[in-house]
């Protein structure tokens, strides 16, 4: 598509008090199609290895890579947001999108089916800070948490369906339909809003930084791929990974802490000395790794402790999501009405309670009770996470939206990585010692699950003691250096 077909005048960045702007209801609907299929791969791994003569280890990878990807793109959205319009940002994520979904659909092979995940990713870590981003700019900071709980639905329901759309899918088809069905939703999605939307704001024409281009893929995606090679019990290899990804990481942030005195930065890192972001990003990270470890943990007890399918995982797991969806619009408006404090911390208490009660498990504990404890969980998370990203991002000056959403996705990628690595890791190293001493494999895999929701029910105090520090409102005053500018961004 040209350029003359994407671009349309700028529209200044108001909204009607009271009513979710039209882009962000487009953008909303595509974050969803995207999010969903993030998860929707993870129950059709047994049918692929199969189907592609492949290991679980290997199936294991069209995952890794989906996370990997994002981790070492998202880094670079801050800086491509601000150069270009609203709807060049939208073509480029649903175009990368659409590409990867048929490309895997048509796969022959398990290297081209892994490529056309990586594409998909690649779409997908452009989508959600474009959201973020025009959210913050569109959207009177009054109406900010009733809005973002709208996001918060379509951001936590997705992952939710995932396994049980997937799963309803499998009954029926081969994996293959998996992308035949998300490929014309997402092609329907994609023409309606290049159709409807409108650029927001004006690009601003920056150069790029290939040295911090490379250093932030390296560092950002090694930490993430060292982090998942902790799963297959190779410590070693994964400690020099992580430590590679860590340097990496490093020359990333010297190199940001010059080019931001010539105000050229890949990614600005000016937003941390905002006290409230640099809370909220804490108080973000600990959760996702509380919940990812939950979102790990689970599925592996009910189906390899209990028994139950794949589809019956989905359908226990559901509620839970759905719950955290549904909640997101009313916990946004009690925010608007109340501010953060009413909502974070008893959140915060509910997930800790929720992660204790699963540090409870056994053979035989009634499913009522799994499903409650799920449930209290997401509905806990719902309470934290609407607050938080529009504490977080509220906190921000106008100019530097597009970093700090930059940062705050990339710091969920990079939670998650560490969440799944420290609970598969706690669980298998707990799980191999009982072994040894001659414990049942499946008694010692338990207490290893145990263990692991011990560690998550730890981190989880951090979410506590964070929430303790937020403000019940975001203090915009615009305090560091630059003047807010009206590009876009």
């Amino acid at each position: 598509m040209s350029s003359l077909q994407l671009d349309s005048p700028a529209t200044p960045a108001t909204a009607v008090p009271g009513r979710t702007p039209a882009v962000i209801r487009l953008l909303v609907l595509a974050t969803f199609v995207v999010i969903l299929n993030e998860t929707i791969m993870l129950i059709a791994i047994p049918e692929l290895m199969s189907a592609l003569q492949i290991t679980e280890a290997t199936a294991q990878w069209l995952s890794t890579a989906f996370m990997l990807t994002m981790a070492a793109v998202i880094p670079i959205t801050g800086w491509f947001l601000q150069r270009v319009t609203t709807r060049q940002a939208y073509a480029t994520a649903m175009g990368l999108f659409l590409l990867g979904t048929a490309l895997g659909g048509l796969a022959p092979t398990f290297e081209v089916l892994l490529g056309a995940r990586i594409i998909q990713a690649s779409g997908t870590a452009v989508m959600m800070p474009l959201l973020m981003t025009t959210l913050m700019r569109v959207v009177p900071e009054s109406d900010r948490g009733r809005v973002m709980g709208n996001v918060t639905l379509a951001i936590s329901v997705a992952p939710a369906m995932g396994p049980t759309v997937s799963g309803a899918i499998l009954q029926v088809g081969t994996w293959r339909m998996l992308f035949a069905v998300v490929l014309p939703i997402a092609a329907l999605i994609t023409w309606g809003g290049l159709k409807q939307l409108k650029n927001i704001g004006e690009p601003k024409v920056s150069t790029i930084d290939w040295l911090s281009v490379v250093t932030a893929a390296a560092g950002f995606g090694g930490l993430v791929y060292g982090l998942s090679r902790f799963e297959g019990g190779e410590t070693g290899t994964a400690f020099a990974i992580v430590g590679g990804g860590l340097v990496a990481i490093t020359v990333f942030v010297v190199r940001q802490l010059r080019l931001q005195k010539r105000g050229t930065p890949l990614m600005d890192l000016r937003t941390l000395r905002n006290r409230t972001y640099l809370i909220a990003l804490i108080m973000m990270s600990m959760a996702f790794m509380a919940m990812l470890g939950s979102m790990i943990l689970l599925p592996l007890y009910l189906q390899n402790i209990r028994g139950l399918t794949p589809l019956e995982t989905g359908l226990l797991v559901m509620p839970g999501g759905l719950a955290m969806g549904l909640l997101g619009p009313t916990v946004g408006r009690l925010f608007d009405k109340f501010g953060g404090r009413v909502l974070v911390i008893p959140g915060a208490i509910g997930i800790t309670l929720a992660l204790a009660g699963f540090t409870q498990v056994t053979m035989t504990m009634p499913f009522w009770q799994l499903l409650g404890l799920h449930a209290l969980l997401m509905v806990s998370l719902a309470a934290t996470f609407t607050p938080v990203f529009t504490l977080g991002l509220g906190a921000v000056p106008p100019h530097l939206y597009s970093h700090g959403s930059s940062i705050l996705s990339t710091l969920q990628q990079v939670a998650a990585a560490i969440g799944t690595a420290l609970v598969i890791t706690v669980m298998s190293a707990r799980a191999e010692v009982l072994k040894s001493e001659g414990v049942e494999t499946a008694v010692a895999t338990l207490d290893g699950m145990r263990l692991a929701f011990i560690i998550g029910a730890a981190l989880s105090v951090v979410v506590i003691i964070t929430a303790v520090l937020l403000p019940a409102r975001a203090n915009n005053t615009g305090e560091l250096d630059e003047p807010a500018k009206g590009h876009f961004g």
